[in-house]
């Protein structure tokens, strides 16, 4: 007896895993449904889950599955848009550009197959010619095969009202054969006509879906990242939306979304059409609103329709997703699908949760440091290069003063009413902030003359009490929130540090909990750094500042002195406000100033950087990109031109080196022929004479007499006349 049947004669159930085809595997779609789908067992969403559970396994999509599919998963496996991505983790197999035969050889090992439509309108084509293709395979397929198209509800986007009296009526999946799409997505109409029609011919063979997805959201975000990233940078007062805003805009999270898959996957309904959005009805505004509100500067202003296609991070497919107008209502999922939401009433009423998501998927946590230390010492210098690195922001005690008077000034300022319906709806939001942090504009004016009168009678300073309020909103501001901040030389004290960063209600139960303080962990710094050096070696620093940098400031001679001496005082005893942060288990990075010999401090930024790590910020943005490509660029082309100057002097250099060469060896030449001649001439005079004393008298007389007689053989003649007359030597 087999193994299976052994497990049905015990009467035991058994769940194998299925396998699950997914077109381009890393897009925002791919890997979130996939990752969701690989942690899912294979017919879950058929037993309906108590509600007390449900709360329990709603971080399930998130759990990343072990390197071995266990049995009864869904095994997840697809293509890869582009051939440098890698095999995402949660996928059994990954391909990259198969032909038409591997494709099909792949998607016949399949039992559900899934194509995304919904991001890239490229993959229509292979989407219906893979539909296709099975449906004419569907005879030898021994159990049924699932088709699934993932499409978009801008199918629907042109649909004539079902109530011209009422168009509030939202539509249902029943209304589907009355859809009228975009004039952009006629593609997409035609291949969800074109998947269903298939799915009719062999139903227990293979059966065919259409999930009409609303603009998907959620994780590191895709169309809404838009909001989401300009609202993060801080560097917009207002986050545009387009139009007048009033454009209702289906959602659904992404995850929600891989839920409905699953159920279709389990549940292979009767209905092949189904309309997949949460229960929501939020306009466009009211989605920018929600995510300024919670991640940027808590304000928007109106764009024209026709500015918002000059946008380079927004493609015409997006926007035409944003400024789509429908009320839509997946029935057939709330009466039928057995979905654990992530976010069932939408984004609005779940962005705490889906602004942590889109933090935690985009690596984007808060970096927050303390710097501590001396006067003169360098905090500001070694700050500055802290928050230029990680691009936070630069908090010092004075700045955040003179701010908080700015803005309560500018509160109890009047201001001019023109009554515009724009201008009415941006005092509203000025009221809503207001509102926040002063009730009105009284209470401001009270606040100011506080304050005013505070710092008349302290010689210009002001009591910790406003100082911590204050410095208490910087903290809680959403730039400091959302990227970090770098906190400059404050709090001084054990005290001060106690007020800024505890909890306010727990301070009645602190002496029953001795130092274990319960702290505010969102403004709280988690790196702190202890710079140092000695009295001497600040002192010496201080003096060699020029005086134009000295006059005024604090670290004139007298003032210097006593500000350095007031810092030893605060941090003799044992409650310093180091000490404080080593109670949070936060312990601070001592830096010893005095053994880096660098005026600009870079290098102890340097060691700091190693300790707290890597930006976890946004990177370059486009015009930072460009702008550091052009320097990269203007650099290359300047250590070109040097080169190429330096090696035409360096050529220049050997010819005229060669020539001069060439001319000194032309000089020796002739001094060597010269003497060579002068040494042949010196050595050729004995022999001159002695052939002018001994042999040419003779030899003259001789060929006198040859020319005389004239013989016959005058060789022989002179040779005989040169033998008789032979001249005796001495």
């Amino acid at each position: 007896m087999s193994e299976e049947e052994e497990a049905v004669a015990e009467g035991e159930e058994i769940v194998r895993s299925q396998r699950v085809f997914l077109n381009h595997l890393v897009t925002y779609g791919g890997s979130n449904i996939g990752k969701y789908l690989s942690s899912c067992i294979v017919g879950a969403s058929l037993e309906e889950v108590p509600e007390e559970e449900e709360e329990e396994d709603e971080g399930r999509s998130a759990e990343v599955l072990p390197s071995k599919p266990r049995e009864g998963i869904y095994q997840v496996v697809g293509t890869l848009s582009q051939e440098e991505s890698k095999k995402p983790d949660f996928a059994q197999e990954a391909f990259t550009a198969p032909s038409q035969e591997e494709l099909l050889a792949r998607l016949l090992e399949c039992d559900i197959i899934i194509y995304n439509i919904s991001e890239d309108a490229k993959q229509i084509e292979e989407a219906i010619w893979a539909a296709t293709a099975l449906n004419a395979e569907a005879k030898q397929f021994e159990k049924q095969k699932v088709f699934i198209l993932l499409s978009t509800i801008m199918t629907w986007a042109r649909s004539k009202p079902l109530d011209p009296e009422d168009p509030e009526i939202p539509f249902t999946e029943e209304d589907y054969r009355r859809r009228k799409p975009h004039p952009n997505f006629i593609d997409h109409i035609n291949a969800e006509k074109t998947i269903i029609k298939l799915g009719k011919t062999a139903k227990s063979k293979f059966t065919t879906y259409v999930v009409a997805s609303g603009v998907q959201y959620g994780a590191e975000e895709r169309i809404l990242h838009y909001f989401f990233k300009l609202s993060w940078l801080g560097e917009t007062p207002a986050i545009p939306f387009f139009g007048d805003g009033r454009n209702f805009v289906p959602t659904i999270h992404i995850l929600d979304l891989a839920a409905v898959l699953q159920n279709v996957a389990d549940h292979r309904p009767r209905t092949h059409y189904l309309i997949a959005v949460d229960e929501a009805i939020q306009t466009l505004s009211e989605l920018v609103k929600c995510i300024s509100k919670y991640v940027g500067p808590g304000k928007t202003q109106k764009v024209p329709k026709e500015n918002a296609f000059l946008n380079k991070e927004l493609t015409q497919a997006h926007l035409d997703e944003l400024l789509v107008n429908l009320r839509m209502e997946a029935v057939f999922l709330k009466e039928n699908f057995n979905i654990r939401w992530v976010a069932q009433s939408g984004m609005v009423e779940n962005i705490d949760q889906v602004v942590n998501e889109y933090k935690q998927s985009r690596g984007l946590l808060p970096v927050k440091i303390c710097v501590l230390g001396p006067p003169g010492v360098g905090k500001t210098s070694v700050s500055e290069k802290l928050c230029k690195h990680y691009k936070v922001h630069h908090i010092k005690i004075k700045d955040v003063i003179t701010k908080a008077i700015e803005n309560l000034e500018k509160i109890i300022a009047p201001k001019d009413v023109i009554e515009t319906e724009v201008n009415q709806e941006e005092e509203e939001e000025e009221e809503e902030e207001t509102e926040e942090e002063i009730d009105n504009v009284e209470e401001a004016q009270e606040l100011l003359d506080a304050i005013k009168e505070n710092m008349e009678q302290n010689s210009g300073r002001l009591d910790d009490n406003f100082v911590i309020r204050f410095m208490k909103e910087m903290l809680m501001s959403m730039p400091c929130k959302n990227q970090g901040y770098v906190l400059d030389g404050f709090p001084k004290t054990y005290d001060l540090a106690k007020d800024l960063f505890n909890l306010e209600e727990e301070e009645e139960e602190e002496d029953m909990r001795g130092k274990m303080h319960h702290y505010d962990k969102v403004i709280t710094p988690d790196h702190i750094i202890s710079l140092n050096a000695s009295d001497d070696f600040l002192k010496n620093r201080i003096m060699n500042l020029p005086e134009s940098v000295v006059a005024g400031t604090h670290y004139a001679q007298d003032r210097y002195l006593r500000a350095l001496s007031l810092f030893r005082d605060l941090n003799t005893e044992d409650e310093t406000v180091l000490n404080y942060f080593d109670e949070l288990e936060i312990h601070p990075q001592f830096i010893d100033v005095s053994k880096f010999e660098d005026v600009e401090n870079r290098l102890i930024v340097k060691e700091i950087i190693k300790t707290i790590g890597e930006p976890r910020n946004y990177g370059l943005t486009d015009e930072e990109r460009e702008e550091f490509e052009r320097k990269q660029a203007e650099e290359r082309l300047a250590r070109e031109a040097k080169e190429k100057t330096e090696l035409e002097q360096k050529e220049a250099e050997e010819r005229a080196q060669k020539l001069a060469n060439w001319e000194e060896w032309n000089t020796r030449l002739e001094e060597v022929k010269r003497q060579e001649q002068e040494l042949l001439e010196a050595q050729s005079i004995p022999l001159r004479n002695y052939l002018m004393k001994h042999v040419m008298p003779t030899l003259m007389e001789g060929l006198n007499q040859c020319c005389m007689v004239r013989p016959d053989d005058p060789v022989d003649f002179l040779a005989e006349y040169l033998f008789k007359n032979n001249p005796e030597f001495e």
